[in-house]
């Protein structure tokens, strides 16, 4: 009875191929229920709310930053869970929790029961369906191609975002928003069951190396296999430090604090881009929300970055990337009509939404994978306060001056410091290790 219990727990479909990329592809539907209570989804929705529940502008924001800050102050445990546990187990409790936190949201009638439910969802779902938990699994089932692994987990959320905010808006003009939410609740429920099936928390507990390599007999006399060349099919060594040694170098806290600074940048701008769009440039609100679909859905470029990051190091390409994404956050501020306003869209997706994903392919190249949950969710708390910050920022500028200006050049001088910081944030070099993490 406990064998044939073993092996129902133990069992998973084959695939003809590399199982990492079917771990990798259903951590996008997790990531897809996840992005209904991120900021990109509440600020580009946000409309429909407050059209409906007369509640303050302040109120959504309010909700969405502190479950940013949760999900930071969790997000440390998280990583630890990561590393010891894997996705098996962590991403079933986050679809779940997360499902029934939006199936309440559906019927809530005050702000602060939405502030409740949305916070919470939040907290749980960003840590285990979008950001350690999942970039966790890429490290580990991935070597060679990590890059590409970790761009996608980069670009699942921002197009996510993109087809739930039209989807959300089609539900809202058919019913309402309430319905909404309770639908993308109930999804979030069933994916409980493939979750469980199917991830793994490390490809050698399947008896799989990362990337799908073959180990290859080495000669006993030699150290070669017989064409001469030893482990030729397995992944490339490399070091992997702990977490306590990460936290011990200056680049880990010169990364985390670029994070801190990219994200209060880019979400300030993101979270109010619908309503400066439809109050300052003309847009209507759909067509605003068109935008930042847009922009959101550029968020593929990840992929070609992933690749790009492998010939030019990701350190440099952040440089690049946050220099003209500083740039095109100034040029919002001529925006006056919707073939501008999609420009701008365009440009402003394909550089800075790869910013995220660029910063965990940097901790992944600076110190392997074997802490990367603990070192990942150790920097999270920077990303949230950020990410928190930035999204407040936008309606407390608007309350107090009427006006996104000041908002728009906060951005850009953010985004420009953590250029300059990254510039001076290079590879550490690792100290003999003392104690395991």
């Amino acid at each position: 009875m406990a064998s044939s219990l073993s092996a129902l727990l133990n069992w998973r479909p084959n695939t003809p191929f590399y199982y990492g990329w079917l771990v990798l592809g259903l951590s996008g539907s997790g990531a897809f229920v996840a992005t209904a209570v991120a900021g990109v989804v509440l600020g580009g929705v946000q409309s429909y709310i407050l059209e409906d529940t007369l509640w303050p502008r302040t109120s959504i924001g309010l909700a969405s930053s502190c479950g940013v800050w949760m999900s930071g102050v969790f997000a440390p445990f998280a990583g630890r869970l990561a590393d010891r546990y894997g996705p098996r187990w962590l991403m079933p409790v986050g679809v779940i929790v997360l499902g029934l936190c939006m199936v309440s949201i559906g019927g809530v009638h005050t702000a602060w029961q939405f502030f409740l439910a949305a916070v919470i969802g939040r907290a749980i779902s960003q840590p285990f369906l979008i950001g350690v938990v999942p970039r966790t699994m890429a490290v580990n089932f991935f070597n060679r191609r990590r890059n590409v692994a970790l761009a996608f987990t980069g670009i699942y959320r921002p197009i996510s975002g993109a087809l739930i905010i039209q989807a959300f808006s089609l539900i809202t003009v058919l019913a309402d928003w309430r319905t909404a939410f309770r639908l993308l609740g109930f999804f979030s429920l069933f994916l409980a069951i493939p979750m469980f099936i199917i991830m793994r928390r490390r490809p050698e507990d399947i008896g799989l190396l990362p990337d799908g390599a073959r180990a290859t007999p080495v000669s006993a006399q030699s150290g070669q296999t017989a064409a001469g060349r030893g482990r030729p099919d397995a992944s490339p060594a490399e070091a992997s430090w702990t977490s306590r040694e990460a936290m011990r170098s200056k680049a880990f806290w010169m990364v985390s604090m670029v994070a801190f600074l990219n994200v209060t940048g880019s979400s300030g701008l993101g979270f109010s881009l619908v309503p400066y769009l439809h109050e300052f440039a003309g847009l209507t609100t759909p067509q605003a929300a068109g935008v930042l679909s847009v922009s959101t859905f550029l968020a593929l470029s990840s992929l070609v970055w992933g690749q790009v990051a492998g010939r030019l190091t990701p350190r440099w390409c952040i440089v690049g990337a946050m220099g003209v994404s500083a740039l095109a956050t100034l040029g919002l501020l001529e925006v006056n009509s919707l073939v501008v306003a999609y420009a701008f869209g365009v440009f402003w997706g394909l550089f800075h939404s790869a910013l995220e994903v660029l910063l965990y392919m940097v901790l992944a190249d600076y110190f392997g994978r074997n802490s990367y949950g603990a070192i990942a969710g150790a920097m999270r708390p920077f990303e949230a306060g950020g990410l928190g910050l930035g999204q407040i920022v936008g309606p407390v500028v608007y309350d107090l001056t009427g006006s996104y200006t000041i908002l728009i050049l906060f951005s850009a001088a953010v985004q420009g410091m953590a250029m300059c910081l990254m510039l001076l944030a290079r590879r550490p070099e690792r100290r003999p290790a003392a104690e395991p993490a």
